[in-house]
């Protein structure tokens, strides 16, 4: 259940590149075996009861090996995540992602994708075979198509490759389909960084962005 809301968010005191450097930050701590595990204990928890201030919205694949909180060592209340496999994005994504920008102020959406990703692996079998898989992940692979496509016209045959295209266009398509996170954008108020995450080094690699990437 979505945590009430009982005054303006901190949040709004923190810039989308300000936000950016605190994960960047927090993953370096990860990557390099570092990790502080903050904002974990009960009083963190106690502090959170009748809000919450998360400073950025992760939209992330629902992989079990993409666990945003410990990618970018950060804890109870600092982020507000969003999940769907190949991190496909629908109306209930759109919902959730415009409550972070419009109610929590939330000034910073990180597209996290992955390297190895199922989904995106699926499409591209589809998309090489004809085939289309049964049941309601044919439906993930329809909204995958696209960027899989794309980067075959150019000439990008590698699964990487087609994965970070499937970021680029996820942080496109926010703006296109939201006129909400739109404004946000185009205010200044909230920024989109497309990131790739690797499975084996734990890395978070910027893809895409509608900032700089430097605070100040």
């Amino acid at each position: 259940m979505l945590a009430p809301v009982t005054s303006p968010s901190s949040s709004g005191q923190v810039g989308p590149a300000e936000a950016w450097q605190r994960l960047a930050d927090g993953n370096q701590r990860f990557v390099s075996d570092q990790s502080r595990h903050p904002n974990q204990d009960a009083a963190r928890r106690t502090a959170l009861v009748n809000a919450q201030h998360p400073f950025a919205v992760i939209f992330g694949c629902a992989d079990s090996r993409l666990a945003a909180e410990i990618i970018f060592d950060v804890g109870l209340g600092d982020v507000f995540v969003v999940r769907t496999a190949g991190q496909v994005i629908d109306d209930a994504v759109l919902g959730s992602l415009e409550y972070s920008v419009a109610v929590l102020s939330v000034p910073l959406i990180v597209v996290l994708g992955h390297d190895s990703c199922g989904a995106v692996t699926a499409t591209r079998d589809a998309v090489e075979s004809g085939e289309m898989p049964p049941g309601f992940i044919r439906d993930l692979v329809e909204r995958i198509t696209p960027s899989v496509l794309t980067a075959k016209r150019e000439g990008n045959d590698d699964l990487t490759a087609m994965i970070d295209e499937h970021v680029r266009q996820t942080s496109t398509r926010l703006a296109e389909s939201s006129r909400v996170i739109a404004d946000a954008i185009d205010a200044g108020r909230t920024a989109v960084v497309g990131v790739s995450y690797g499975l084996e080094d734990g890395t978070a690699s910027v893809v895409s962005t509608t900032m700089p990437l430097t605070a100040g």
